[in-house]
């Protein structure tokens, strides 16, 4: 095998990888640890530092034991490019997946874990695939295939959800099933996207097993013979009419519409969760993935605020305190992002709150109250920021953010966050939050956008060259 080709199977299966979760779970990074001969040392392979704060972890697994050599035996009649899998190193914050063959002794893939996934067990099936195809790439040797993983890991979000639904079946009703997976998610996506008269679709349609149906009490049920087919998607999105904004389901065969029940779905079940613009994908009770525009995503679409939490962590308030204005701020950012309007949320953490420039009030308003905390999330919805004291009280609303130019701004962002940027980096202690109208929130102290991320760009031409692992800890 060339140095050459196994450098640039490397190179794009993990630019691949990297990219088809980003599409998946939003800015992922990928890592990969990987020996390809038995006295060959462990080379690693991290372009933007996922593994960084992990080194006493790896030096103990991985250089002072040898024991890892034996976790993952190859017996004699093991056959090429069959994957034994290896133990989860249990890093903290971090999803991997390795095995062994008899080509490529060790190979791990690592990714982070997302704070807002609905299940890791679909990115889980996509760093499995990743393992096996670049233990296949490896094993071939063919200047053919030096990209075509890339290419295959790109676009595997369906098939990951996929994977990891047939698994899960196939532990829950057995192997002998006639519920097709591929055709019921083309089905969930075709719907999600079929507009009633300007409408989104609303409400829940559930994928039983055929053999599953008679357990089912229907309160309306069709004719076997005009049973509307899933293949007519403008048809199922009329039926799913009948079920919105109620208990009632939507059954489905796989195949065609059998009828309408109140009964919770037998198991084995795929629901889909239609909540307008996206909806939710459900195995029984377990959530997998939500899905918009047309494809899956792994979030559960709940506001990402670990940021926030840590700031506050940080800041000199006490943990009962700290604790009261996270969940507060939380649920005035998922009010907005549920009403689908930006807003701009300062949480000033002086003791004498500062003036600013809006609509103040003459008592500010307890937030820690239901009521309080309602008309802010209407308050919210009024041009300019809200102003909330570390004491979990609205002191302002329509407030006016002011600043001189500074290096952090990003013309692409808009006045909302340019704003925030330029008032933070004149004003100590105090933590904006901006949620724009399409969903993402940015967190902002001191100038400096606490969510940001910086992407990784391959440098033209020149495909990586790993280190080994004592080398890399050295670093």
């Amino acid at each position: 095998m060339s140095s050459r080709y196994r450098k640039l199977c490397i190179y794009h299966t993990l630019d691949g990888l990297r990219e088809g979760l980003s599409h998946f779970s939003g800015p992922s990074r990928a890592a990969l640890l990987l020996s390809l001969g038995q006295n060959d040392p462990i080379h690693v392979l991290d372009p933007q530092f996922l593994l960084d704060g992990h080194q006493p972890k790896l030096r103990e697994l991985f250089l002072d034991s040898s024991e890892w050599m034996g976790v993952c035996p190859m017996p004699d009649n093991m056959r090429p490019c069959e994957l034994r899998p290896y133990p989860d190193p249990q890093l903290t914050g971090l999803l991997a997946f390795g095995g062994c063959s008899k080509d490529v002794p060790f190979l791990m893939w690592f990714t982070e874990e997302h704070p807002d996934l609905c299940s890791k067990g679909p990115t889980m099936c996509w760093l499995e695939h990743a393992a096996a195809q670049l233990m296949l790439d490896l094993a071939a040797n063919n200047d053919m295939r030096d990209s075509a993983s890339g290419f295959v890991l790109q676009s595997y979000a369906t098939h990951a959800v996929r994977d990891y639904i047939v698994d899960r079946r196939n532990s829950l009703v057995g192997l002998d099933t006639h519920l097709r997976v591929y055709p019921t998610l083309d089905s969930v996506l075709g719907i999600s996207h079929t507009r009633e008269e300007g409408a989104w679709p609303k409400g829940r349609l559930a994928f039983v097993e055929p053999m599953h149906l008679k357990q089912l009490d229907f309160i309306a049920s069709f004719p076997r013979m005009e049973q509307p087919s899933l293949a007519n998607l403008r048809h199922c999105r009329k039926l799913l009419q009948s079920v919105e904004s109620s208990n009632r389901i939507l059954v489905s065969d796989g195949k065609t519409i059998v009828g309408i029940t109140l009964d919770n779905p037998p198991p084995g079940s795929i629901i889909a969760d239609f909540e307008g613009r996206h909806g939710f994908l459900y195995l029984d009770d377990e959530l997998l993935c939500s899905f918009a525009e047309g494809s899956f995503q792994s979030t559960n679409r709940k506001p990402n605020l670990v940021q926030l939490e840590e700031a506050l962590i940080e800041s000199r308030l006490a943990p009962d305190a700290q604790h009261e204005l996270f969940h507060i701020i939380t649920d005035i950012v998922r009010c907005a992002q549920e009403r689908k309007h930006g807003c701009t949320l300062v949480v000033d953490l002086r003791t004498i709150p500062r003036n600013l420039a809006g609509q103040t009030l003459h008592t500010p308003l307890d937030l820690t109250q239901p009521d309080g905390k309602d008309l802010a999330c209407s308050f919210a919805k009024v041009d300019g920021a809200l102003h909330i004291g570390h004491d979990a009280k609205l002191y302002g609303f329509a407030c006016l953010l002011d600043g001189r130019a500074v290096p952090g701004e990003n013309r692409a962002r808009g006045a909302r966050y340019n704003s925030a940027v330029r008032f933070t980096a004149t004003n100590d202690d105090l933590i904006v939050v901006v949620v724009s109208s399409d969903r993402p929130v940015s967190i902002i102290q001191r100038g400096i956008e606490l969510t940001a991320r910086c992407s990784w760009t391959p440098l033209p031409g020149r495909a990586p060259i790993p280190p080994t692992l004592e080398e890399w800890l050295k670093l």
